[in-house]
C-alpha cells in the first residue's frame, strides 16, 4: 500500500469534525512530501531539531504539531513556525514557550498533556495540577500562549476496556474545565480540542470524544 492510499483509507474513515495529524517522526522528507501530494497538511513530529531540519525543506502552507516531551531549552528552535505544541506539562514549559511567542511576535497555540495512563513513561498533569496551573496568577500572565485543550496517551495495552476508561477520563476533565473556578469565559473561548487516539486505538478514541488523533505507522509505515 502506498502512503497516498493508506492516508485516503483513514481520511475516509475520520468524522468531519476530527483533525488528522500526520505522525511523520523519524521519516524521510521524501516520504512526507507524498503525504503531501496527497493533500496532508498537519504532520506530527517529537523532536524539536528533526522538525526544524523538515520545516526548512518542506512547503511553507504545512502546520508543524510537537508532538513529543519538550525540553524547555529547545522551544526557542521552534518558536517561529510551530503551529501547535501537544505535550504541554507544565508551567515552567508555558512561561518558557511564552517568551519565545513574545520575541517572534506571535501566540503559540498549546494543547495541556494529562497524565491518563497506568505507566510510569508516560508524562503529564494531574487533575489537581490542571486545576492549579490554570487558576495561578502566573498563568493569567502569559498573553503570548493560547490553551486550545488537553492531549493524552492511553496505556500501550491490548485491553479496550482499560484504553476506553482512560479515554473516557480525560474527555471527562476536558468537560470539567468549563467549571474551573477563576479560569474566565474568555479563556475557554479557544478551547475546542482533544487530542488523544492513535494508529492502534484511534477509532476507539473519537468514539470518545476525540477532536484530534495522531497516526503514524497506518500512513507510513512501521519504523
Amino acid at each position: 500500500m502506498s502512503i497516498q492510499s493508506n492516508l485516503n483509507t483513514i481520511k475516509a474513515t475520520l468524522p468531519e469534525h476530527v483533525t488528522l495529524v500526520a505522525v511523520s517522526k523519524t521519516k524521510p522528507v521524501s516520504d512526507l512530501l507524498q503525504a503531501y501530494e496527497a493533500g496532508q497538511r498537519i504532520f506530527g513530529e517529537n523532536k524539536i531539531q528533526e522538525m526544524t531540519e523538515k520545516w526548512e525543506q518542506m512547503p511553507k502552507d504545512i502546520q508543524w504539531h510537537m508532538i513529543g516531551h519538550v525540553q524547555s531549552n529547545k522551544v526557542k528552535f521552534m518558536a517561529p513556525y510551530v503551529t501547535l505544541i501537544h505535550g504541554v506539562d507544565s508551567l515552567k514549559l508555558l512561561q518558557e514557550i511564552n517568551k519565545q511567542a513574545l520575541k517572534n511576535k506571535r501566540i503559540i497555540d498549546c494543547l495541556l498533556q494529562i497524565y491518563i495512563a497506568e505507566e510510569e513513561s508516560k508524562f503529564g498533569l494531574d487533575e489537581n495540577e490542571l486545576n492549579e496551573l490554570l487558576t495561578s496568577p502566573e498563568f493569567k500572565e502569559l498573553k503570548n500562549i493560547r490553551i486550545l485543550g488537553l492531549m493524552g496517551m492511553a496505556t500501550f495495552t491490548e485491553d479496550q476496556n482499560q484504553i476506553k476508561k482512560e479515554f473516557t477520563h480525560l474527555k471527562s476533565i476536558f468537560d470539567s474545565l468549563k467549571n474551573i473556578d477563576g479560569y474566565g469565559k474568555d479563556a475557554l473561548e479557544s478551547v475546542s480540542t482533544i487530542s488523544m487516539g492513535m494508529s492502534g486505538d484511534y477509532q476507539l478514541a473519537i468514539e470518545c470524544g476525540s477532536t484530534m488523533v495522531r497516526i503514524g505507522s497506518s500512513i507510513f509505515g512501521g519504523r
